[in-house]
């Protein structure tokens, strides 16, 4: 009898008694066939994804637009802080797909599966803690920015709900995260574009009070937001529950294992603090860009939200290459691991130097479309044009890390983004807005230059192969 811990689904949906064709997902072999078109067929719909939370927020930030500049500032604080809370936990999600996709590249489904189940228990745990937190602490964190009573009450409302919908929003990251590393990217891209489209439906008649929908203006954002990932969350669960791709969720005999909790978050760790250190960082921007007016608040958070278009989509297509090789390693080819990464590096930096060249071209409109103000949008231009110079180093950037983290090699990106980050980017931006003619404009030359270093010293790390040796 074969040993249940290696076997996998069919290479073609199964049967069902009538003859006909079960739902199936999951029908191609990684490990094997043309590395483009593998890494293509895991990376599209996490890309799809991606651009659907990319109109998703910025329709929130036209939204806000409507409402005042101010609410801009409070979207763009808030916003900050929330990605510190999401940034923390998603080195969880880094250590499950690194695991999830080595075993599934070794044929132990069993091990997936158990991994999937001890992750959802560690984002549980953290969920309720991120809530008690945010209840607690939103005015006091929002007032230590020095921001004006406006901008204060605009944030505060949406920050709370916010707080709630970031715990469903981190469960329906987790469980997708643990379908994309298993192969199957069109689950999670299903369960987001329902969350999406509600969330761009429900979120203007929650802020304006359309119909008999209460007024509740930024906040309406956060409530509408609340509603739509718990819907997604729900599907993807749903999903795994039933078993309609390669992991299947069985709790019966469920135990708490502390072992591969703590191998979870060994691996976990520094991409939680890879990526809470860019929040944390933010937040010294924040502090830094404050002083300037809400005016340059709201440009920088405008500036931050359009960002979001090249990282969002780099950032699926690193994952997915991340899980490419990882199941590749699983399965000892290491040198399709490593071709893996440079499609994705090719496909990445297409995408980016499309979007520099919009934002290069034309800042105004882009601006403009948000909200008219004459001094927003002429503060706004000049970050969306500097910001574009650096959109291919940053493109490579979340390549690598997402595909790094992946395969389970967390620990180099974290000292290479800690040490550009904090002895290069944040000094840099303190002189160059605080002690040149540059003013506020120095911040995002300080994050264009910290970004092409970290470039640099990502693909010396890539070259050196030792990402490809890591032990799970």
């Amino acid at each position: 009898m074969a040993d249940p811990d290696t076997q996998t689904r069919p290479s073609a949906p199964a049967r069902s008694p009538r003859g006909r064709r079960r739902p199936g997902y999951v029908t191609r072999d990684l490990t094997k066939g043309s590395i483009p078109r593998n890494l293509w067929y895991l990376s599209w719909p996490q890309v799809t994804e991606s651009f659907l939370s990319v109109v998703d927020q910025l329709a929130d930030l036209v939204w806000a637009g409507r409402v005042g500049f101010q609410a801009i500032a409070g979207f763009g604080i808030a916003q900050t802080y929330l990605m510190l809370m999401m940034t923390a936990r998603m080195g969880l999600d880094a250590g499950m797909r690194s695991m999830i996709s080595r075993a599934v590249g070794a044929r132990r489904v069993s091990r997936a599966n158990h991994v999937m189940l001890q992750a959802l228990t560690l984002s549980l745990a953290y969920s309720v803690i991120l809530v008690v937190i945010g209840m607690i602490l939103t005015e006091p964190l929002l007032r230590i920015m020095g921001i004006g009573d406006e901008v204060v009450r605009q944030a505060a409302g949406y920050m709370r709900f916010q707080f709630f919908a970031m715990s469903m929003m981190g469960l329906q990251r987790l469980s997708a995260g643990g379908l994309q590393a298993a192969g199957d990217s069109i689950t999670p891209l299903k369960a987001a574009s329902v969350s999406r489209i509600l969330h761009l439906i429900l979120s203007p008649f929650l802020i304006f009070g359309w119909w008999w929908f209460p007024t509740l203006e930024l906040a309406g954002a956060g409530a509408a937001n609340l509603i739509a990932q718990t819907v997604g969350m729900s599907m993807n669960m749903s999903a795994l529950i039933r078993g309609k791709s390669r992991l299947k969720l069985n709790f019966r005999g469920y135990y708490v294992d502390y072992a591969l909790i703590w191998s979870i978050l060994k691996i976990g760790i520094p991409a939680s603090v890879t990526g809470a250190q860019r929040a944390v960082s933010q937040l010294i921007v924040v502090f830094m860009v404050a002083p300037f007016g809400a005016g340059a608040l709201a440009a920088f958070a405008l500036s931050r939200r359009a960002e979001n278009t090249v990282n969002h989509a780099s950032r699926g297509i690193g994952r997915a290459a991340g899980a490419l090789a990882g199941q590749n390693l699983g399965a000892g080819h290491t040198e399709r691991a490593r071709q893996s990464v440079i499609w994705a590096l090719i496909y990445a930096g297409g995408a980016s130097l499309v979007v520099s060249a919009v934002f290069l071209i034309f800042p105004d409109p882009i601006a403009r479309f948000f909200n008219s103000d004459p001094g927003f949008v002429a503060q706004a231009a000049v970050w969306l044009q500097i910001l574009a110079i650096g959109y291919l180093s940053m493109n490579a950037v979340q390549v690598y890390t997402q595909a790094f983290n992946t395969t389970g090699d967390t620990f180099a990106p974290m000292v290479i983004m800690l040490s550009t980050m904090w002895l290069v980017e944040i000094p840099l931006a303190f002189v160059l807005s605080q002690y040149t003619d540059l003013a506020e404009y120095g911040v995002p030359w300080a994050i264009v230059i910290g970004m092409t270093l970290r470039t640099i010293a990502y693909t010396g790390h890539f070259l050196r192969g030792t990402w490809l040796r890591t032990g799970l």
